[in-house]
């Protein structure tokens, strides 16, 4: 056992505040070694003067994290009682930038942890895009939220790439005629899957730049007009035999092609629109 109090964290949310603000105070007391001890969650007056007696039993100090105004005066009422040191960390800034900004606080606690979850979720979104591009770990396809599948140069990394900062995890699936698509692109749930359909002229202009890009090696057929009406059609079978929903992204800007993919996914699958925070 320690010879310093302990240190209760006593929170409305996960405390990971409190706790980082206790650890860089102790780190100023060189030979104090108090324990820190996080209570997380802690929403109702009624769970206070059990939480407040456990800390006067044990000689501790309280440090908390009260949004609610309330739950703060009544924590330290309570402690007041137990003859208990409470210390705020971050109602005093807050009636300060209340008074300033001239409003008031709305303490509500986890706010900021669930921005930073969302912020977790959009990092986590891109890096399964990341990895999961122009075919890439085809087995990791039921991971998706979105699949989007086309020819070549009908835009599907940069709209997978936008989906993916909005909080999307978006696989995609190149076809190629005459190679059968990834077994798994048949065995997930068809309504994730999004097949890209564009014109032909469109889709040989995109064609003839990479071609240039590519000083020429794609060969003839990469831009032959005749092939590409081919592979057009071969994608419409595909998108036939799948069942797949399919956007035409013809000469339509990113945004506008993005949300009807995610009107048409969010149809069946709501609650991932709602976790992600999209209106």
């Amino acid at each position: 056992m320690s010879e310093h109090p302990p240190i209760f964290i006593i929170s409305g949310g996960a405390g990971a505040f409190g706790k980082h603000a206790a650890r860089i105070a102790l780190s100023q007391f060189p030979g104090v070694d108090s324990e820190v001890i996080v209570v997380p969650q802690v929403r109702q007056i009624e769970q206070l003067a059990e939480i407040v007696a456990q800390v006067a039993a044990r000689g501790g100090i309280i440090l908390h994290t009260m949004v609610d105004p309330s739950m703060g005066e009544a924590l330290v009422q309570l402690a007041q009682q137990h003859s208990v040191l409470t210390i705020d960390t971050i109602g005093d800034t807050l009636s300060q930038l209340g008074l300033m900004f001239g409003r008031t606080p709305l303490g509500q606690p986890g706010l900021h942890r669930g921005e930073q979850e969302a912020y977790e979720a959009r990092i986590q979104a891109i890096e399964y895009t990341v990895e999961h591009d122009d075919g890439r770990n085809p087995q990791e396809l039921h991971k998706a939220d979105v699949v989007l599948t086309g020819v070549s140069r009908v835009g599907k990394t940069p709209l997978s790439i936008y989906l993916s900062v909005l909080g999307w995890q978006v696989a995609n699936v190149p076809l190629v005629k005459d190679i059968a698509p990834p077994a798994e692109l048949f065995q997930i749930d068809r309504r994730r899957v999004v097949g890209l359909m564009i014109d032909v002229d469109s889709l040989q202009q995109h064609r003839s730049w990479r071609q240039r890009a590519m000083q020429g090696t794609a060969g003839a057929a990469y831009t032959s007009t005749e092939a590409l009406y081919e592979e057009i059609d071969y994608a419409r079978h595909v998108f036939r035999k799948g069942g797949f929903a399919v956007v035409n992204v013809t000469n339509r800007p990113i945004e506008e092609t993005a949300d009807e993919v995610i009107a048409l996914i969010s149809r069946y699958f709501e609650h991932k629109l709602k976790r992600r925070g999209q209106p």
